[in-house]
């Protein structure tokens, strides 16, 4: 003969001496808050002690997500926005448009992002700004590539040169689509005139990451040094950046 359980229960009854109203519930250490103020204390510890070589690319990010969203797990955002963008380098040159499409990201994370850009590109730019480029080439590459080798659109700067071959003027030109932009010679020898700049360097970057010059930047290159050879201007180089190395005009003999 079988046992009845109580009136209105399913299943066995509970052991005597346990209350279910008592039972603890368990909740993911992601979203305790004390496991999350824990989390982001260890990685900032982690970072002052062993610097940013230590930390991959998600645990960066995170620490720079972690001002832009205080109460939330940021692991899960930090690592779906290098699966839409590749890096930590090409996360923060991506286009508004393109990090907003990511989940979790919204206006605070996209400026967060933005400011970090931006003071990468200061920092890269005191270090040429007013120097003789010539002789720091190596500093002039870094700022190029920190400026332009991520950009998912093609961009043309000038680098105007004084007679001491300083930099007195980093100027972007022209924006473009994907694989073109419009560049016009008569434009950049008026602003090299305007500037008072005996030389120029000229740059632009390849979204495709491949920095082999096209016929139409050989042309076009061509054009700007015939403009600028008739008043007097030097054009020292034409520099085509890609994602992981750049193409000399100079030291391939096209200038």
């Amino acid at each position: 003969m079988s046992r009845s359980t109580p009136s209105g229960a399913f299943g066995e009854a509970p052991l005597p001496g346990f209350d279910l109203a008592l039972r603890p519930t368990r909740r993911k250490p992601a979203q305790d808050p004390d496991f999350r103020k824990n989390h982001r204390d260890r990685l900032r510890a982690r970072f002052m002690k062993d610097g940013p070589a230590a930390l991959p690319d998600y645990e960066l990010l995170e620490l720079v997500l972690f001002r832009a969203i205080p109460r939330r797990d940021v692991k899960p955002i930090a690592k779906r926005l290098l699966a839409e963008c590749g890096d930590f380098n090409a996360v923060l040159a991506a286009d508004p448009a393109r990090l907003t499409r990511v989940k979790g990201v919204g206006a605070a994370v996209v400026c967060e992002l933005k400011i970090i850009e931006a003071a990468a590109h200061r920092m890269a730019q005191a270090r040429v700004l007013k120097q003789p480029v010539l002789s720091n080439w190596s500093a002039l590459l870094d700022y190029c590539r920190t400026a332009m080798a991520y950009r998912t659109t093609e961009q043309f700067r000038v680098l105007f040169l004084d007679r001491k071959n300083t930099l007195i003027a980093d100027e972007e030109q022209q924006r473009g689509t994907v694989d073109h932009v419009p560049v016009y010679p008569r434009e950049v020898v008026k602003r090299a005139l305007e500037l008072n700049a005996s030389a120029m360097i000229l740059v632009h970057n390849h979204p495709s990451g491949d920095p082999e010059p096209s016929d139409a930047d050989i042309v076009m290159t061509r054009r700007i040094q015939e403009a600028a050879a008739a008043l007097g201007i030097v054009v020292h180089d034409h520099l085509v950046i890609g994602a992981q190395s750049e193409f000399s005009f100079r030291a391939n003999d096209l200038i």
